[in-house]
């Protein structure tokens, strides 16, 4: 009778386990962001638009390719944020703003929502993917944040790509510290001082290409992130960026601090934050969203709204977020002008957004 049995019981728990991984199978999903603020039709030209849309398709599609074939949500989410960490359109990776010293830092982070493992690297001037160094510190380390030369050295060592501080240049984010460093203040990405002398700029001059595309108006929070969640339940999310423009003394913003702009758990939600990160910071954003859900019951949009369009406003933060639980649910709400944000889920529909709808 026993040698029956276990046949029979082998048998109904893995037919369990496959309605299982089916059920969430059907709920796969994928969201991203890049970046949040003073962002318009009327500061937007159509080239800028379209180069924005396609790399943010772009980031949805390498992240969804990875789900469909099996992958995990961690994996999903390194891939689509290293789409936006290669675009100089974005404040991360090869479109980092410069420091006050003409330097590009840069912070990321990650964490996973099935065990509450997280990673996060800030500081880095030499990695290429910055969201690789923050996995592989989550990974392959018993820490959760490392900074600085440490964290690249530790990077080397996992053989992550480094390259020259050059590769992170770009003229137009120079341009923005030459005129930050003018108006003697730190500027998040960009200043209305700025926005008021590029519409009284003449429209012809000797602007390359790049200049064209990357969106220099207002103040843009640049940041780039990712939630997603798998075929087998399992969420994860990641952040990335370049920081302040004209940034001093080591400073850090929110990105690699978790619970503030990034936070993952199974039990409520996926969050990637982009803002002013010394708001995000104070009001712990990213698990505020989460412990609203775990501790009073509210649906992923309730408390995203209620943390982004409530409590942030009321303490002078402007920015955004976007939150995933693992039904497949997603909020992307902000409270500046616009914020870049997308979404793909598991039948490949998707949709990329930019301003207030």
């Amino acid at each position: 009778m026993k040698k029956l049995l276990a046949p029979l019981l082998l048998s109904g728990l893995l037919a369990s386990t496959s309605l299982l991984a089916q059920n969430y199978q059907d709920k796969v999903t994928l969201v991203i962001h890049g970046g949040a603020g003073t962002i318009t039709r009327q500061n937007m030209t159509p080239e800028r638009e379209k180069a924005y849309r396609e790399t943010l398709t772009l980031a949805l599609q390498q992240g969804h390719q990875v789900l469909k074939r099996g992958g995990t949500s961690l994996e999903a989410v390194e891939a689509a944020v290293r789409v936006m960490e290669d675009s100089p359109l974005f404040n991360a990776g090869k479109g980092a703003v410069f420091t006050s010293e003409g330097k590009n830092e840069m912070d990321a982070a990650v964490m996973n929502g099935k065990d509450l493992s997280a990673g996060a690297v800030a500081g880095l001037t030499t990695v290429r993917n910055p969201i690789r160094a923050a996995l592989a510190v989550m990974q392959s380390s018993p820490h959760v944040m490392m900074i600085g030369k440490g964290a690249e050295q530790f990077a080397q060592k996992q053989g992550i790509e480094l390259v020259d501080p050059s590769y992170f240049y770009t003229e137009a984010r120079y341009k923005a510290l030459e005129r930050a460093q003018k108006d003697e203040k730190v500027e998040l990405d960009h200043t209305e001082k700025e926005k008021k002398a590029v519409k009284s700029a003449p429209k012809t001059g000797a602007r390359t290409p790049e200049e064209e595309l990357i969106f220099v108006e207002g103040k843009k929070f640049g940041t780039v992130g990712c939630v997603a969640l798998d075929q087998y339940g399992n969420l994860a999310a990641g952040t990335s960026t370049g920081g302040m423009t004209n940034k001093r003394y080591g400073r850090v913003g929110d990105v690699p601090i978790i619970g503030a702009g990034t936070y993952a758990n199974n039990a409520t939600c996926a969050i990637s934050a982009t803002g002013h990160g010394e708001y995000f910071i104070r009001s712990v954003v990213a698990y505020d969203v989460s412990a609203l859900m775990e501790y009073k019951g509210l649906s992923v949009q309730q408390a995203a709204d209620e943390v982004v369009m409530k409590k942030l406003v009321e303490r002078g933060g402007e920015g955004g977020l976007i939150a995933l639980d693992r039904q497949g649910n997603i909020a992307m709400p902000f409270n500046s002008s616009g914020m870049y944000r997308g979404y793909i889920k598991a039948d490949g529909t998707s949709e990329v957004l930019i301003y207030k709808e």
